[in-house]
């Protein structure tokens, strides 16, 4: 297994800036040539590292609405928070939701009115939110960064961090990271048993 190193934290970053950028300008910053730079994307995407090339739009110029960001207190026992935070982004009008540890809900809303408690009312029952806290925007700027990163893919037999030394496999179309032979041994032989088990 090839180790990731600060040349793919470099094209990360680079793609982070602009995921249009083309190889050969990407090739020319890290010192590579475009068909190496390729293949190291396409091992990114492999490993689930690069999920998507993504369009960031500047929604303020689409829609309508005042920027807030909203704090909800997710009510004991009325909703999950992951169904929570699911009708929040399928309302339409919330853009990122973030959940904190001590499972709130903190979304950046582009409220359709003014009336933030009454658009909340009418998209939750009352008995899902506890309490919730409005801080009025005036600007809201995104700048996803992979400095300082470390790569930290995890074994899929027991957990450990996969290093140099680790293998990888794929297994009925899925890759999966492990931390040495051993491990990724044990799990085929598991996972050979479960698929004799569902025949």
């Amino acid at each position: 297994m090839h180790d990731l190193d600060e040349t793919d934290l470099e094209i990360l970053q680079l793609l982070t800036s602009n995921a249009r950028r083309p190889y050969s300008d990407i090739a020319d910053a890290v010192g590579l040539s475009p068909p190496a730079v390729s293949d190291r994307v396409a091992r990114l995407q492999e490993r689930g590292i690069i999920r998507g090339f993504t369009l960031d739009i500047d929604r303020s110029q689409l829609r309508k609405g005042t920027p807030v960001l909203l704090t909800l207190e997710i009510a004991t026992g009325s909703q999950d928070v992951s169904s929570v935070k699911e009708t929040l982004l399928d309302t339409g009008a919330v853009e990122n939701v973030f959940t904190t540890a001590e499972a709130d809900l903190v979304a950046y809303v582009r409220a359709p009115d003014t009336d933030v408690a009454g658009w909340l009312a009418a998209t939750f029952s009352e008995e899902t939110i506890d309490d919730f806290e409005v801080t009025l925007l005036s600007g809201a700027d995104w700048s996803p960064n992979v400095g300082g990163m470390e790569f930290a893919l995890t074994c899929a037999e027991c957990g450990n961090t996969v290093d140099s030394e680790g293998t990888s496999a794929r297994i009925d179309g899925d890759l999966y990271q492990f931390c040495c032979p051993s491990c990724e041994t044990r799990f085929e032989e598991k996972y050979e048993l479960l698929q004799q088990g569902a025949d």
